[in-house]
């Protein structure tokens, strides 16, 4: 069986305040171009639909034609739920929906139920396993703490019973929206974390023959078995060295995978240049990124004249500009975002108990914010659903 495996679309995200809606429009009629020309037998998408609990009519519109697209097709499609959308409202009309060979899957409770599709050799069980928020879903897997490892575990242990009662030779897909160790995060996911982990181990998913991962958005394979699609568009700079593409997985009788990576189309390069004004302004090697979409790191120890429009003046799709004077790291005038880059909630929080009180917090303490980091965003995951 002919997998493509793709994920995190986010349809409705802009990219620093460009709209890409037309972008994402280019990616769906190349995904559907795709399946046409390497004959796939089914298209599985690992999250991340739309970029937010209530998408703009817009993206709406964009995800209806693409349904009508792929059921045109004739070739399944099974879809899961991510962090970003609203899992009820991505869900509903799923049953209708299905008659047409697209498969939603969005209810936690429906984990160990699969879509059953089949091939030459037999049937291959399709296990969608929706982002599993574990504030939400642990009464639902009866563990004892809410965390990632844990709700995955679980739902994987319906997963591999429900396959244990297939015929044997049985093989099996997973579809999971989730941070597997081993991945590499950028700066446009959102942060996953419950009690201090946003990781959980690749062997949680033991005992099928491939994993379809989505929320990270770049291209990479865990295990052979294990792969993240990654976003088919860029949506922040820290993957301005990203090769955007999907998967095309082979599936053999015996449950041996293959796979293949096949690009997505590019809208516009990404560039990363960084250096004083006048250094940006005047080196030739940087001619080559008049035409990208720039983000220009200013190195001047002093804050120079019209920054944005005399770089535009060269650069024209400049996007985003950072001041970073090099002056070292315990300088006072260091900006408070450059000091809190790459720290986490629990971080920035432990930081200011020390820096009001002189001293950190002890361990009892730390567990006190956690647990308050922890309860603002299952109260955030609450708010969304019912929204």
């Amino acid at each position: 069986m002919r997998l493509l495996h793709t994920s995190d679309w986010h349809l409705g995200r802009s990219f620093h305040r460009v709209g890409m809606l037309g972008a994402q429009a280019d990616f769906i009629g190349h995904l559907v171009a795709t399946v046409r020309e390497h004959a796939v037998d089914a298209v599985v998408v690992s999250g991340d639909v739309y970029d937010r609990a209530v998408p703009p009519l817009a993206a709406v519109e964009l995800f209806d034609d693409a349904l009508h697209r792929l059921a045109g097709l004739g070739v399944p499609t099974v879809m899961i739920s991510g962090n970003h959308d609203s899992a009820r409202r991505l869900g509903v009309g799923a049953g209708l929906i299905g008659r047409a060979g697209i498969h939603l899957r969005t209810d936690p409770a429906a984990s160990g139920t699969p879509v059953m599709l089949s091939d030459a050799h037999g049937e291959v069980a399709f296990y969608g396993l929706p982002y599993l928020e574990p504030a939400l879903v642990k009464d639902e897997f009866e563990v004892e703490k809410a965390g990632h490892e844990a709700v995955l575990a679980a739902a994987m242990d319906r997963v591999r019973a429900d396959l244990a009662a297939r015929p044997r030779g049985t093989r099996a897909v997973v579809l999971a929206h989730a941070f597997v160790t081993g991945g590499a995060p950028s700066d446009s996911e959102r942060d996953i974390t419950v009690g201090g982990v946003a990781a959980v181990p690749a062997g949680v998913f033991d005992g099928v023959d491939y994993v379809a991962l989505g929320h990270l958005h770049g291209c990479q394979t865990l295990t052979e078995r294990v792969r993240y699609s990654g976003s088919p568009l860029p949506y922040s700079f820290s993957e301005a060295d990203h090769r955007k593409s999907m998967w095309l997985v082979d599936l053999d009788a015996d449950g041996t995978v293959t796979a293949e990576r096949l690009d997505c189309p590019v809208p516009r390069a990404l560039a990363r240049i960084r250096g004083t004004l006048e250094e940006l302004l005047a080196d030739p090697a940087l001619a080559r990124h008049r035409e990208a979409w720039v983000e220009a790191t200013l190195t001047d120890p002093v804050r120079p004249a019209d920054p944005m429009a005399r770089l535009t003046g060269r650069f024209p799709h400049t996007l985003s500009l950072v001041f970073e004077p090099e002056r070292a790291p315990d300088d006072p005038s260091v900006s408070y975002a450059r000091r809190l880059a790459g720290r986490d909630d629990q971080q920035i929080a432990e930081d200011f108990v020390a820096h009001v009180r002189g001293t950190g917090p002890d361990e009892r303490e730390r567990a006190v914010l956690r647990d308050t980091v922890d309860a603002v965003r299952a109260a955030e995951a609450v708010n969304e659903v019912a929204r």
